[in-house]
């Protein structure tokens, strides 16, 4: 078995053990992402000699005892929107090509104290503003199950990079669906914590009231330990919860016995592909099987979510990128006469079209005369989205539902009917609007051999509930191929 076909938790325990040194883990790591980087591309930026000196120290520091959790020694990929203190952080943007920031994100100190060892950046849609990863200013990301496939996005690099082996686990940003839909193209676990879990200090922002970083890993049990180490209170965010039972790995146990799970009839309906809702139907069958009880039910406001999400998310864009303007870091244009020009000039070319057209349409929606018509009546409608869950969650433990309504569509086929693009979201964005935990599981594959996720959705602070559902069902799941691009097939 090859040092880079262990989970994150099994790779650690082999480092702690003596059996694998921290460096043999990380050279291997980056044999993979030289091998498939030109295939795959899912990384801006590959750091490998920061990788191999932090390699050292952390053994140091596993030899002399100062670090001996569960995660210590393990190679770690990190979405390009999340700030590394010395090495570039760039949204995937042109705009933000040579920024280098001089500070961590949160999680990022996090993982360090862990003693993970950060591999490199990976690629996203600019500014997370997309869900295929095809609107990146360094070039488009791919599927490692089939290269002519989109990984997913925002966060396609980083479930890219963990599906094609080149990663063990990653760090995602989910805003509308963006860690849980790319899981489920890619075949990997993937889990977005109740909103306010993980700091987001050192987070790019995209949607301020929406985004939030979660675990991409191989397995329920890698996510699981990801999020123990990951869940934190920040003072310097202002929207972190202190949470008192934040060891989630106590939530591994293989059952699901009297757990109520709802499943919303709307989501099951037009347009969902059928091996889709088949393969969804049948892993709701095997938790019912080992003793969940499932019921269909009527979710309200469905309709209603992507515009809502498109209007709050835009607005909250519009305002946040207003600070990339040329003048204190970033790119700036090299002819311009005056202030003004500049501004106008540097955003124009620095920001991609799928950028400007958000910024564009947040503009729009706060607008003097318009503001009141469509920004306000988002919010409540948000509103009324949350108190729909609440309604459910009185009833249900979880709901379950797919990650997207298909798999990967092919490159290229998104960007040409952006409005599609946005209708793919229908099962993700609702999640991120009430500020609910969610997680994708694989859960089998469609006719051409791409991946087919299950999502889990609970009520806030409930992540508990999901991890040992999907844990359980993941226990009683066929095993899955591997990717072409990814880990060894035979072993």
């Amino acid at each position: 078995m090859k040092t880079t076909d262990y989970t994150a938790v099994e790779l650690s325990k082999k480092i702690r053990a003596g059996e694998i040194g921290v460096l043999e883990a990380v050279e291997a790591a980056l044999a993979e992402i030289e091998a498939k980087e030109e295939t795959v591309h899912g990384f801006v930026t590959v750091d490998a000699e920061g990788a191999r000196r932090e390699a050292a120290r952390v053994q140091a520091q596993i030899d002399d005892g100062t670090l001996t959790g569960p995660l210590a020694g393990v190679p770690i990929a990190v979405k390009d929107n999340i700030c590394t203190e010395g090495l570039k952080t760039t949204c995937s943007s042109k705009i933000l090509y040579n920024f280098v920031p001089p500070y961590d994100a949160g999680a990022v100190t996090r993982l360090r104290e862990a003693g993970m060892v950060i591999l490199g950046k990976t690629n996203m849609d600019e500014f997370a503003m997309g869900s295929t990863t095809e609107t990146s200013a360094f070039g488009v990301t791919r599927n490692p199950w089939n290269t002519d496939h989109v990984p997913g996005g925002s966060s396609g690099g980083s479930c890219a990079a963990v599906a094609a082996g080149e990663a063990v686990c990653a760090l995602g940003s989910d805003t509308g669906g963006s860690i849980r839909q790319p899981s489920s193209f890619c075949g990997v676990t993937g889990m977005k914590p109740t909103y306010g879990t993980i700091s987001r200090y050192g987070l790019i922002a995209y949607g301020s009231s929406l985004d939030q970083i979660g675990p991409i890993a191989r397995d329920v049990t890698d996510c699981a330990a990801l999020l123990t180490m990951l869940a934190a209170h920040d003072e310097r965010d202002s929207t972190s919860i202190a949470r008192e039972d934040t060891d989630f790995t106590t939530a591994l146990v293989d059952d699901v016995r009297g757990i109520r799970i709802g499943i919303p009839r709307g989501y099951f309906g037009e347009g969902l592909d059928p091996e889709v809702k088949s393969a969804i139907l049948a892993a709701a069958h095997v938790l019912e099987e080992k003793g969940a009880i499932l019921e269909e039910f009527d979710l309200g406001l469905v309709d209603y979510a992507i515009p809502a999400y498109y209007v709050i998310a835009s607005a909250e864009a519009s305002s946040n990128l207003a600070r990339f303007d040329g003048v204190k870091y970033g790119y700036r244009t090299e002819q311009y006469e005056g202030l003004h020009n500049m501004y106008k000039k540097t955003r124009s070319e620095g920001f991609g079209p799928e950028v400007k057209r958000r910024i564009m349409l947040g503009s729009f929606v706060l607008s003097s005369g318009y503001y009141d018509a469509y920004y306000l009546k988002a919010l409540r409608t948000k509103a009324l989205i949350k108190q729909e869950f609440d309604r459910a969650f009185a009833k249900y433990d979880m709901i379950l539902a797919p990650a997207a309504p298909t798999t990967a569509p092919r490159l290229g086929e998104s960007l040409q009917n952006p409005l599609q693009m946005y209708l793919g979201d229908i099962y993700t964005i609702s999640v991120n609007l009430a500020g609910l935990p969610g997680i994708s599981v694989p859960c089998g594959m469609d006719a051409k051999g791409l991946p087919i996720g299950m999502q889990l959705i609970g009520d806030c602070f409930q992540e508990k509930k999901l991890i040992q559902a999907a844990y359980s069902y993941e226990q009683a799941r066929e095993p899955l191929p591997y990717p072409a691009a990814g880990r060894s097939k035979g072993e």
